[in-house]
């Protein structure tokens, strides 16, 4: 930005000078010409006055008459010659030069008055004014220079200074010391990521509580799941119970992988893990997971999802918030529970998990996201830890209605310019369900 300050304001300066000070000069230089030859023309007519007295007086003309003409008033000094009308000549001033502006006149009583400058001498004059004109024009011309890097330096150390502070920000610092810089705009910016950064030491400290609270409350009975579903697997000759037990596990990881991914500070700091991903796929493989669940307490789980929707999410963590829902409508839900999507506000992209229960107690409701809330059948932590799972993403779950409970996850959309299948090769898209097939098939 400072090369380009200086650009434009050299290039300002430049223009100006151009304009201005190239005629400014020319109608200069011909002032000072037009004024001289008018001071000669002057010179010439007081000549031809004071040989008309004389003769009227009947005094003497001689070459020392005209000698106070010849410099008169200390301007160019000219060769006079005067011819009367009974022919006589007179003579004063140096020798005539070769190039001479030539200034005549005849006075009344018939003598002729010819004065001869030295058309050096009134260039001069005019090229004196013409340097003056130049080097004003220079002066000009550096003042403007030196101002334009004094605005430069004013608005780009700020610049770099706020550049510096979002720096801080970005690797962690989150309340960078931001001084005014006395240009609105800058501290406009400034001020506002001073309350970016205020609003994300929030986030922080209430990542690092429900990092607290994850590791706390899943990691312990997760790896004893894991375990005891192992035992399960490697103790049972029912392959029916083998193939539960082996789903259950996967869920278990799947869960062990996202308590994990809350817990690693990496993440953050490269800005996160969302990409484009096919809604149908996480839905569905919550699908298979919850079905045989659901068909144990003759109940439905019912799925209604566009296989052309994409958003932009990381698969882990929606997978993980997708569960939370349909668990919590199996525990505290009834008759049939259904996961659909449709399109939303701003491009954005709705999932609703509804069922036909008696929905959340009015009491209830407003504190459904808050830690340790729940109606007695549960630790009150699975909706706060699926809320922040879609913050981080920066997606947003809300109780969308009370009775039957419907929970709306809002989802960003995949632009056009950006579906999967126009900026990626075909193929390349990997599904969580065909990524977790090839693990179990290594």
């Amino acid at each position: 930005m400072r090369r380009r300050v200086l650009q434009a304001t050299i290039a300002a300066v430049t223009v100006a000078v151009v304009l201005l000070g190239f005629p400014l000069a020319f109608l200069g230089a011909q002032y000072v010409r037009d004024n001289e030859i008018a001071s000669l023309q002057t010179r010439a007519s007081d000549l031809a006055r004071q040989i008309d007295s004389r003769v009227q007086e009947n005094q003497p003309l001689s070459d020392r008459v005209l000698e106070p003409y010849v410099e008169r008033g200390g301007g160019i000094a000219v060769s006079v010659f005067v011819v009367t009308e009974s022919g006589a000549r007179f003579q004063a001033g140096p020798e005539v030069p070769d190039r001479t502006v030539t200034i005549t006149e005849t006075s009344a009583t018939g003598a002729r008055i010819t004065m001869y400058a030295p058309w050096w001498d009134v260039f001069l004059l005019s090229a004196q004014i013409m340097g003056l004109v130049v080097a004003a024009a220079l002066v000009a011309f550096a003042a403007g220079i030196g101002m334009a890097i004094w605005q430069a330096n004013r608005l780009t150390a700020p610049l770099v200074y706020l550049a510096a502070s979002a720096e801080q920000l970005g690797s962690g610092q989150v309340r960078p010391q931001l001084e005014p810089s006395g240009v609105e705009e800058i501290d406009l910016v400034a001020a506002e990521l001073a309350r970016s950064a205020d609003r994300m030491a929030g986030r922080l400290a209430a990542e690092r509580q429900f990092a607290s609270d994850a590791s706390h409350q899943l990691r312990t009975p997760l790896t004893a799941l894991s375990m005891r579903l192992e035992e399960i697997m490697l103790a049972s000759d029912d392959d029916a119970v083998r193939e539960e037990a082996r789903i259950s596990l996967e869920q278990v990881e799947r869960l062990v992988t996202v308590v994990d991914d809350l817990l690693t500070r990496s993440r953050r700091a490269q800005g996160g893990t969302t990409e484009a991903i096919r809604l149908v796929d996480v839905v569905h493989q919550q699908e298979e997971e919850w079905r045989p669940t659901f068909e144990a307490e003759g109940r439905r789980l019912v799925v209604d999802v566009s296989p052309a929707t994409q958003v932009l999410a990381t698969p882990g963590a929606l997978a993980q918030v997708l569960a939370t829902l349909i668990e919590n409508s199996l525990r505290h839900g009834g008759g049939t529970t259904t996961v659909r999507s449709r399109p939303g506000a701003s491009k954005a992209v709705v999932v609703e998990v509804a069922d036909e229960g008696d929905g959340v107690p009015d009491d209830l409701a407003p504190r459904i996201f808050e830690r340790e809330v729940t109606s007695g059948k549960g630790t009150g932590l699975g909706l706060a830890l699926a809320r922040d799972l879609a913050s981080a993403d920066g997606a947003r779950l809300e109780l969308a209605q009370r009775r039957p409970a419907v929970f709306a996850l809002f989802l960003t959309g995949v632009p056009a310019a950006m579906a999967p299948d126009v900026v990626l090769p075909r193929g390349s898209i990997i599904s969580p369900r065909s990524e977790r097939v090839r693990r179990r098939r290594g």
